[in-house]
């Protein structure tokens, strides 16, 4: 016998970073990740990742073995996971948390099981730091990529400290290098450095100024993480909103005023910009 369930979520971007002092901010992305599982009889994995062969299968396993713990009732399964995304990886835009999500869901839905959305949440990034993809496990990216809109939490607790909307009047444009940054090289001693002007940028981000606390946000990490900000002064210099790095990059995230995207574009036009809309929650947080 088979159960096979799907499940999606969407990819996000970075506010506030939460390594430096246990406190993020992020915001929803509309970049989707679908998964499905199929539970069988037995024991083991198989991971197909769409598009990304040679990629670590740790995150994937760890999130169907969280919920065959919390309500797989004892029972083993083979488990054959499958995921498709628009979200490039190890980027800074939220791909692992995005994964986490929906391979939980699509866990959940072949198993006919449903529990809190927080709790689902939560196996993620518990998966997440038991697969060495994050620091923190990233409660703030994995609630902006769940939620949508504008998630304010406490990383540490795994406490949401506060939700909220990005304006719906600006479009998000990426810088994505070919280059990736794995977690396990980052700098903390210098991240740690820069950690008063982190909290000066989280508490722009709980007054609402999302722009301001944004690009301060980025260009403390471009700095602790030895990357160049030009792009983002670039992006700065021909209208947006906001503009800094996204994670621990090396993408560059870009808010620009809907109306004004085609002109910034050509502006920017020595780079090639990922486009992608704000996700907010439909009816509100």
């Amino acid at each position: 016998m088979t159960m096979k369930g799907t499940g999606a979520s969407h990819g996000a971007a970075t506010i506030v970073n939460a390594i430096a002092n246990g406190k993020g901010a992020a915001f929803g992305l509309d970049l989707r990740t679908e998964a499905t599982v199929e539970l069988t009889e037995g024991s083991g994995f198989e991971v197909v990742m769409d598009g990304l062969p040679g990629e670590s299968t740790a995150l994937a396993e760890r999130c169907v073995l969280g919920v065959l713990e919390r309500v797989g009732g004892g029972r083993r399964y083979h488990a054959k996971i499958t995921t498709r995304s628009q979200i490039p990886v190890s980027r800074g835009l939220k791909s692992s948390s995005a994964a986490a999500n929906a391979i939980i869901f699509a866990a959940l839905d072949a198993l006919d099981a449903k529990i809190d959305l927080m709790e689902a949440v939560r196996i993620g990034t518990r998966a997440a730091i038991e697969a060495g993809v994050s620091i923190t496990g990233a409660f703030d990216d994995a609630c902006a990529c769940a939620l949508g809109g504008v998630v304010l939490t406490d990383n540490r607790s795994e406490e949401v400290l506060f939700r909220g909307r990005m304006p719906d009047y600006v479009r998000a444009l990426i810088h994505v290098p070919e280059a990736k940054v794995r977690k396990s090289s980052l700098p903390r001693e210098r991240i740690a450095a820069l950690g008063g002007l982190i909290d000066v940028a989280f508490e722009k981000a709980h007054a609402g100024d999302y722009f301001r606390a944004l690009t301060l946000n980025g260009m403390c990490y471009s700095a602790a993480l030895g990357l160049d900000p030009d792009i983002a002064v670039k992006a700065l210099m021909n209208g947006a909103m906001a503009a800094g790095l996204t994670g621990t990059g090396p993408a560059v995230v870009m808010l620009v005023v809907d109306e004004k995207v085609r002109e910034f574009k050509a502006a920017m036009s020595e780079h090639r910009l990922l486009e992608a809309k704000v996700r907010n929650p439909e009816a509100g947080p």
